[in-house]
């Protein structure tokens, strides 16, 4: 297949975000593209022998990336969401069984077919958003069927649904009911059967765990981590979310593609980060609804050159928001990102945080994933809540929505 897509004003994030380029609007851009890849990109490439797609002058940036959700579950938190607003906490509710061990009762009782079903519509909603990757965790199974199951359906909205999809392990998420007061018998559990499955089954991309006081600690954290590594898979951390441990400079320096949440990261911790390359994934959806106080340090982030990766932390009790162009009104609004960075954190950074190498740009050997806009400028993405400008998402080099005419 060769495609050229022409009058575009292009946006290809192909530089570094402290950079004026990559940012900047690239008016009358053509983008050649063979067999799903981008072969070159310019203003007066030939257009013959190719199926031509006139996108009309619209604003164009790589394919949005949610990095960072939890689409799959079943059962519903809205009543724990009233009780935060009469004053109970959330670690207490979690204390009462309630929290993630109430989703996992739920989709513990769901089969595969059924949860699929559950979170097309939720995949919907991002694909609206101008997203063609998403990340998806399983998590709300917590035994080994269970976190199977949960990889199998998001494996399995990928085959339904046109979006690409990555998975990520995410069995150390909480102490299950049957493991009550033996945490660390559970992460032996985890480590010991379910990682060694998901790896020989090619369920997951990667491992990721919650590391903190209500969860798993420093020790526990590193133990999957090593496991995970031993298996062959990448590293991921829910850390520093409610309270300082530590586990964002380990996952660091164990060498996690990202570390997210971290409102509560020291300058150690940044450093590592900056050290080793991982990205920096705010979630402002989650603090916004627990009404969190302490946002994450953005200017230690900027000062040590960090990239940062913005995503919805879509799931069911802390943020239950399916659209990434809320979390970049919100990164501006409630952490000071400007839209340039949000512009950056849902597709290059996004794209560093899970590994893919090909996507978050317009460039040449890039995957050609692209959104197409009805707006003026990338900064009216992070600006307008409400009216979709979204006009049509193109994956593997295939308009996928919109109905956009042929120029030939």
């Amino acid at each position: 297949m060769k495609r050229i897509f022409i009058n575009c004003k292009l946006v290809d994030m192909h530089a570094d975000v402290t950079d004026s380029a990559g940012y900047q609007v690239k008016e009358n851009s053509m983008i050649e593209v063979v067999n799903g890849v981008v072969h070159a990109v310019g203003t007066d490439l030939k257009i013959s022998d190719h199926d031509v797609v006139d996108l009309n002058h619209h604003l164009v940036t790589p394919g949005f990336i949610d990095c960072h959700t939890h689409l799959v579950f079943a059962g519903n938190r809205a009543n724990e969401f009233e009780q935060r607003l009469n004053g109970v906490p959330y670690q207490t509710i979690a204390q009462q069984g309630g929290g993630i061990l109430s989703t996992v009762n739920a989709t513990r009782h769901a089969d595969e077919s059924t949860l699929i079903d559950l979170a097309i519509p939720r995949a919907k909603a991002l694909m609206r958003d101008g997203v063609t990757t998403i990340e998806i965790k399983s998590g709300y199974g917590l035994t080994l069927e269970d976190e199977l199951k949960m990889l199998r359906a998001a494996k399995g909205l990928e085959r339904t649904l046109p979006i690409n999809v990555k998975t990520t392990f995410l069995g150390a998420h909480a102490v299950p009911p049957e493991f009550k007061h033996r945490a660390d018998d559970y992460i032996a559990y985890v480590c010991d059967e379910m990682i060694p499955a998901v790896a020989s089954e090619k369920l997951a991309d990667a491992v990721d765990i919650f590391c903190e006081s209500i969860a798993f600690s420093l020790p526990q954290t590193q133990h999957v981590f090593e496991c995970a590594l031993q298996h062959g898979l990448n590293i991921k951390g829910h850390t520093e979310q409610l309270c300082h441990m530590g586990g964002s400079e380990l996952a660091a320096r164990m060498g996690a593609l990202s570390v997210d949440h971290i409102e509560y990261i020291d300058l150690d911790g940044v450093k590592a980060l900056a050290k080793h390359g991982t990205v920096a994934t705010l979630l402002p959806g989650a603090f916004y609804f627990l009404r969190e106080t302490q946002a994450p340090p953005i200017s230690l982030l900027r000062e040590h050159g960090v990239p940062m990766a913005v995503s919805t932390d879509f799931n069911p009790g802390t943020s239950p928001f399916a659209s990434l162009t809320m979390m970049m009104n919100m990164a501006s609004t409630l952490f000071g990102l400007t839209p340039k960075e949000n512009l950056y954190g849902v597709t290059k950074h996004a794209a560093m945080a899970l590994g893919l190498q090909q996507k978050g740009q317009i460039a040449a050997g890039f995957d050609a994933d692209f959104s197409v806009w009805d707006v003026d400028s990338p900064a009216a993405l992070s600006y307008q809540l409400g009216l979709s400008p979204l006009v049509t998402r193109i994956l593997n080099g295939n308009v996928i929505e919109g109905g956009l005419p042929h120029a030939n």
